[in-house]
Protein backbone atom coordinates (compact mmCIF):
# COMPACT_ATOMS: atom_id res chain seq x y z
CA UNK A 1 0.00 0.00 0.00
CA UNK A 2 1.31 3.34 -0.88
CA UNK A 3 2.49 6.00 2.04
CA UNK A 4 0.13 8.24 3.26
CA UNK A 5 1.68 11.57 2.56
CA UNK A 6 0.94 15.13 3.45
CA UNK A 7 2.09 18.13 2.62
CA UNK A 8 2.41 21.51 4.57
CA UNK A 9 2.66 24.63 2.16
CA UNK A 10 2.12 27.18 5.67
CA UNK A 11 2.80 27.78 8.83
CA UNK A 12 1.13 25.50 10.57
CA UNK A 13 1.21 24.98 14.03
CA UNK A 14 3.68 21.97 15.09
CA UNK A 15 1.04 19.81 16.76
CA UNK A 16 -0.54 19.28 13.60
CA UNK A 17 2.64 17.39 12.43
CA UNK A 18 3.33 15.51 15.43
CA UNK A 19 -0.61 14.08 15.70
CA UNK A 20 -0.72 13.44 11.55
CA UNK A 21 2.15 10.97 12.03
CA UNK A 22 1.12 9.83 15.42
CA UNK A 23 -1.64 8.45 12.96
CA UNK A 24 0.72 6.78 10.24
CA UNK A 25 0.96 9.67 7.89
CA UNK A 26 4.68 10.94 6.49
CA UNK A 27 4.50 14.79 7.11
CA UNK A 28 6.77 17.21 4.59
CA UNK A 29 6.62 20.48 6.71
CA UNK A 30 7.55 23.16 3.99
CA UNK A 31 5.96 26.58 4.46
CA UNK A 32 8.80 28.25 2.66
CA UNK A 33 7.40 26.17 -0.50
CA UNK A 34 6.04 28.17 -3.49
CA UNK A 35 2.83 26.98 -5.68
CA UNK A 36 5.59 26.24 -8.82
CA UNK A 37 7.47 23.69 -6.34
CA UNK A 38 4.05 22.71 -5.00
CA UNK A 39 2.74 22.07 -8.03
CA UNK A 40 5.86 20.28 -8.93
CA UNK A 41 5.47 17.36 -6.07
CA UNK A 42 1.88 17.44 -4.89
CA UNK A 43 1.26 14.77 -6.81
CA UNK A 44 3.25 12.65 -4.32
CA UNK A 45 0.43 13.43 -1.45
CA UNK A 46 -2.45 12.11 0.00
CA UNK A 47 -3.10 15.62 1.35
CA UNK A 48 -2.16 19.30 1.38
CA UNK A 49 -2.53 21.42 4.63
CA UNK A 50 -2.93 25.50 3.94
CA UNK A 51 -3.62 28.79 5.76
CA UNK A 52 -3.90 31.44 3.04
CA UNK A 53 -0.29 31.21 0.96
CA UNK A 54 -2.50 30.25 -2.44
CA UNK A 55 -5.60 29.05 -4.08
CA UNK A 56 -6.50 25.36 -4.13
CA UNK A 57 -7.89 25.52 -7.53
CA UNK A 58 -8.49 23.25 -10.71
CA UNK A 59 -4.99 22.94 -11.57
CA UNK A 60 -3.51 22.23 -8.69
CA UNK A 61 -6.06 19.12 -7.60
CA UNK A 62 -5.84 17.87 -11.15
CA UNK A 63 -1.79 17.97 -10.82
CA UNK A 64 -2.73 16.09 -7.23
CA UNK A 65 -3.87 13.21 -8.39
CA UNK A 66 -3.48 11.15 -5.25
CA UNK A 67 -4.81 14.01 -3.04
CA UNK A 68 -7.74 12.60 -0.98
CA UNK A 69 -8.50 15.73 1.36
CA UNK A 70 -7.09 19.30 1.79
CA UNK A 71 -7.03 20.73 5.42
CA UNK A 72 -7.82 24.48 5.61
CA UNK A 73 -6.14 25.68 8.82
CA UNK A 74 -8.78 28.32 9.31
CA UNK A 75 -12.55 28.77 8.97
CA UNK A 76 -13.64 30.00 5.45
CA UNK A 77 -13.35 27.54 2.48
CA UNK A 78 -13.19 30.46 0.33
CA UNK A 79 -9.75 29.94 -0.82
CA UNK A 80 -10.17 26.24 -2.45
CA UNK A 81 -12.37 25.69 -5.67
CA UNK A 82 -15.13 23.43 -3.45
CA UNK A 83 -17.21 22.09 -5.81
CA UNK A 84 -14.12 20.87 -8.09
CA UNK A 85 -13.04 19.22 -5.28
CA UNK A 86 -16.60 17.59 -4.43
CA UNK A 87 -16.13 16.18 -8.02
CA UNK A 88 -12.97 14.46 -7.53
CA UNK A 89 -13.74 13.27 -3.99
CA UNK A 90 -11.48 15.03 -2.51
CA UNK A 91 -12.67 15.96 1.36
CA UNK A 92 -12.08 19.33 2.58
CA UNK A 93 -11.58 19.97 6.21
CA UNK A 94 -11.38 23.04 8.43
CA UNK A 95 -10.98 24.25 11.67
CA UNK A 96 -13.87 27.26 12.65
CA UNK A 97 -13.90 25.55 16.32
CA UNK A 98 -10.25 26.23 16.50
CA UNK A 99 -10.34 30.36 15.93
CA UNK A 100 -14.17 31.25 16.84
CA UNK A 101 -13.26 32.73 20.41
CA UNK A 102 -10.23 34.75 19.06
CA UNK A 103 -13.08 36.30 16.65
CA UNK A 104 -15.70 36.84 18.82
CA UNK A 105 -13.01 38.33 21.49
CA UNK A 106 -11.63 40.75 18.49
CA UNK A 107 -15.29 41.71 17.25
CA UNK A 108 -16.20 42.84 20.71
CA UNK A 109 -12.57 44.82 20.76
CA UNK A 110 -13.66 46.82 17.65
CA UNK A 111 -16.65 47.66 18.99
CA UNK A 112 -15.68 48.62 22.32
CA UNK A 113 -12.89 50.80 20.99
CA UNK A 114 -15.37 51.95 18.32
CA UNK A 115 -17.84 52.90 20.70
CA UNK A 116 -15.52 54.66 23.16
CA UNK A 117 -13.51 56.64 20.56
CA UNK A 118 -10.29 55.08 21.85
CA UNK A 119 -8.84 55.29 18.36
CA UNK A 120 -9.64 59.06 18.09
CA UNK A 121 -8.98 59.81 21.71
CA UNK A 122 -5.88 58.56 22.18
CA UNK A 123 -3.96 59.87 18.31
CA UNK A 124 -5.84 63.54 20.43
CA UNK A 125 -3.74 63.03 23.19
CA UNK A 126 -0.26 62.01 21.38
CA UNK A 127 -1.49 65.96 19.14
CA UNK A 128 -1.43 67.98 22.23
CA UNK A 129 -5.35 67.62 22.60
CA UNK A 130 -7.48 67.06 25.63
CA UNK A 131 -10.63 66.80 24.08
CA UNK A 132 -13.23 65.08 26.54
CA UNK A 133 -15.93 66.63 24.91
CA UNK A 134 -14.98 65.33 21.31
CA UNK A 135 -14.04 61.57 22.73
CA UNK A 136 -17.58 60.98 24.51
CA UNK A 137 -18.53 57.76 23.66
CA UNK A 138 -21.63 55.56 23.79
CA UNK A 139 -22.58 52.71 26.20
CA UNK A 140 -23.60 48.86 24.76
CA UNK A 141 -26.13 48.35 28.13
CA UNK A 142 -29.43 48.81 25.82
CA UNK A 143 -28.35 48.53 22.59
CA UNK A 144 -29.59 46.30 19.99
CA UNK A 145 -26.73 43.98 18.05
CA UNK A 146 -27.48 42.16 14.81
CA UNK A 147 -25.56 39.35 13.73
CA UNK A 148 -25.48 38.61 10.41
CA UNK A 149 -24.54 34.70 10.17
CA UNK A 150 -24.73 32.50 13.60
CA UNK A 151 -22.46 29.84 12.44
CA UNK A 152 -19.70 29.19 15.41
CA UNK A 153 -18.12 33.13 14.77
CA UNK A 154 -22.18 34.61 15.47
CA UNK A 155 -22.74 32.52 18.40
CA UNK A 156 -18.75 33.17 19.80
CA UNK A 157 -19.52 36.49 19.20
CA UNK A 158 -23.05 36.69 20.55
CA UNK A 159 -21.91 34.72 23.76
CA UNK A 160 -18.93 37.16 24.86
CA UNK A 161 -21.72 40.27 24.54
CA UNK A 162 -23.84 38.57 26.97
CA UNK A 163 -22.62 40.32 30.06
CA UNK A 164 -22.86 43.46 28.64
CA UNK A 165 -27.06 43.71 28.95
CA UNK A 166 -27.60 44.31 25.71
CA UNK A 167 -30.24 42.74 23.20
CA UNK A 168 -28.65 40.89 20.66
CA UNK A 169 -30.64 39.70 17.17
CA UNK A 170 -29.21 37.57 14.74
CA UNK A 171 -30.12 35.89 11.26
CA UNK A 172 -29.22 33.23 8.82
CA UNK A 173 -30.65 32.58 5.82
CA UNK A 174 -28.88 28.76 6.12
CA UNK A 175 -30.49 27.80 10.02
CA UNK A 176 -33.59 27.88 11.62
CA UNK A 177 -34.70 27.16 15.22
CA UNK A 178 -31.23 28.45 16.98
CA UNK A 179 -32.34 31.06 19.14
CA UNK A 180 -30.21 30.53 22.72
CA UNK A 181 -29.81 32.22 25.65
CA UNK A 182 -27.00 34.58 23.93
CA UNK A 183 -29.32 35.44 20.55
CA UNK A 184 -32.88 35.61 19.07
CA UNK A 185 -33.39 34.78 15.66
CA UNK A 186 -34.86 36.97 13.80
CA UNK A 187 -35.51 38.13 10.18
CA UNK A 188 -33.41 40.08 7.71
CA UNK A 189 -36.24 42.94 8.00
CA UNK A 190 -35.81 43.24 12.00
CA UNK A 191 -32.06 43.29 11.35
CA UNK A 192 -32.36 46.42 9.42
CA UNK A 193 -34.96 47.60 11.46
CA UNK A 194 -33.92 46.94 15.25
CA UNK A 195 -29.89 47.34 15.04
CA UNK A 196 -27.83 49.71 16.96
CA UNK A 197 -24.72 47.69 15.81
CA UNK A 198 -24.42 45.60 12.52
CA UNK A 199 -21.14 42.49 12.95
CA UNK A 200 -21.15 40.10 10.13
CA UNK A 201 -20.70 36.12 10.19
CA UNK A 202 -20.94 34.94 7.21
CA UNK A 203 -18.88 32.86 4.74
CA UNK A 204 -17.87 34.55 1.08
CA UNK A 205 -19.67 33.20 -1.61
CA UNK A 206 -21.51 33.99 -4.89
CA UNK A 207 -24.29 35.11 -2.49
CA UNK A 208 -22.66 37.04 -0.03
CA UNK A 209 -20.05 38.97 -2.38
CA UNK A 210 -20.49 42.46 -1.88
CA UNK A 211 -23.70 41.58 0.05
CA UNK A 212 -23.19 44.92 1.65
CA UNK A 213 -23.29 47.84 -0.77
CA UNK A 214 -25.27 51.22 -0.36
CA UNK A 215 -28.39 50.24 -1.14
CA UNK A 216 -28.33 47.67 1.63
CA UNK A 217 -27.08 50.28 4.14
CA UNK A 218 -29.23 52.93 2.95
CA UNK A 219 -32.37 50.55 4.28
CA UNK A 220 -31.05 50.57 7.97
CA UNK A 221 -33.64 52.33 10.20
CA UNK A 222 -30.86 53.43 12.90
CA UNK A 223 -27.49 54.94 12.25
CA UNK A 224 -25.05 51.48 13.48
CA UNK A 225 -21.99 50.94 14.27
CA UNK A 226 -20.66 48.34 11.52
CA UNK A 227 -18.32 45.45 12.37
CA UNK A 228 -16.39 43.16 9.74
CA UNK A 229 -14.57 40.53 10.83
CA UNK A 230 -15.95 37.70 8.36
CA UNK A 231 -14.29 38.56 4.58
CA UNK A 232 -13.77 42.09 3.35
CA UNK A 233 -14.96 40.83 -0.53
CA UNK A 234 -18.44 41.14 1.21
CA UNK A 235 -18.62 45.06 1.75
CA UNK A 236 -18.13 47.71 -0.70
CA UNK A 237 -16.06 49.58 1.05
CA UNK A 238 -16.82 53.17 -0.75
CA UNK A 239 -20.60 52.21 0.41
CA UNK A 240 -19.12 52.53 3.65
CA UNK A 241 -17.42 55.54 3.54
CA UNK A 242 -20.39 56.90 2.17
CA UNK A 243 -22.38 55.67 5.08
CA UNK A 244 -20.55 57.27 7.28
CA UNK A 245 -20.47 60.71 5.72
CA UNK A 246 -24.35 60.12 5.67
CA UNK A 247 -24.36 59.61 9.36
CA UNK A 248 -25.69 56.31 8.96
CA UNK A 249 -22.83 54.52 10.01
CA UNK A 250 -21.09 56.11 13.44
CA UNK A 251 -18.18 53.62 13.05
CA UNK A 252 -16.69 50.71 11.12
CA UNK A 253 -14.34 48.08 12.76
CA UNK A 254 -12.96 46.15 9.67
CA UNK A 255 -10.36 43.38 10.40
CA UNK A 256 -11.15 42.73 6.14
CA UNK A 257 -11.33 44.38 3.16
CA UNK A 258 -12.48 44.45 -0.07
CA UNK A 259 -8.20 44.20 -1.60
CA UNK A 260 -5.60 43.18 1.07
CA UNK A 261 -2.16 43.70 1.18
CA UNK A 262 0.31 46.14 0.01
CA UNK A 263 1.23 47.53 -2.65
CA UNK A 264 -2.64 46.54 -3.91
CA UNK A 265 -4.55 48.11 -1.02
CA UNK A 266 -2.72 51.15 -1.36
CA UNK A 267 -3.63 51.62 -4.95
CA UNK A 268 -7.33 51.92 -4.21
CA UNK A 269 -9.05 54.64 -4.73
CA UNK A 270 -10.74 54.45 -1.53
CA UNK A 271 -7.65 53.88 0.64
CA UNK A 272 -6.77 57.40 1.23
CA UNK A 273 -10.34 58.16 2.27
CA UNK A 274 -10.48 54.69 4.51
CA UNK A 275 -7.04 55.67 6.41
CA UNK A 276 -8.14 59.50 7.25
CA UNK A 277 -11.27 59.22 9.01
CA UNK A 278 -11.08 58.18 12.48
CA UNK A 279 -14.24 57.03 12.41
CA UNK A 280 -13.30 53.24 11.05
CA UNK A 281 -10.77 51.37 13.01
CA UNK A 282 -8.27 49.00 10.78
CA UNK A 283 -6.78 45.65 11.71
CA UNK A 284 -4.49 43.70 9.39
CA UNK A 285 -6.84 40.22 8.57
CA UNK A 286 -6.06 39.29 12.03
CA UNK A 287 -9.02 38.37 14.15
CA UNK A 288 -8.62 34.71 13.90
CA UNK A 289 -5.13 34.72 14.17
CA UNK A 290 -3.88 34.36 17.74
CA UNK A 291 -1.05 33.08 19.63
CA UNK A 292 -3.86 30.50 21.00
CA UNK A 293 -5.77 30.32 18.20
CA UNK A 294 -2.61 29.45 16.13
CA UNK A 295 -2.42 26.15 18.00
CA UNK A 296 -6.12 25.52 18.70
CA UNK A 297 -6.60 25.97 14.99
CA UNK A 298 -4.25 22.63 14.18
CA UNK A 299 -5.52 20.79 16.92
CA UNK A 300 -8.93 20.33 15.81
CA UNK A 301 -7.58 19.88 12.36
CA UNK A 302 -5.52 16.80 13.53
CA UNK A 303 -8.90 15.89 15.34
CA UNK A 304 -10.75 15.86 12.18
CA UNK A 305 -8.08 14.23 9.84
CA UNK A 306 -8.11 11.29 12.93
CA UNK A 307 -11.97 11.48 11.93
CA UNK A 308 -11.17 10.94 8.12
Amino acid sequence: MAALKILIVDDLHPIFKTKAQALGYEVDDRPDISREETMAVIGEYTGIAVRTKFRIDQALMDAGHSLRFVARAGAGLDNIDQAYAQSKNIMLINAPEGNRDAVGEHATGLLLALMNKFQSAGAKIRQGIWDREGSRGWELKGKTVGIIGYGFMGQSFAKKLAGFEVNVIAYDKYKTGFTNEYAKEVSMEEIVKHSDVLSLHIPLTSETRQLVDEEYLFHFKKPIFFINTARGEIVNTRAVLSAIKAQRILGAGLDVLEVEKFPALGAQDWYKELIATDQVILTPHVAGWTYDSYRKISEVLAEKLAAL
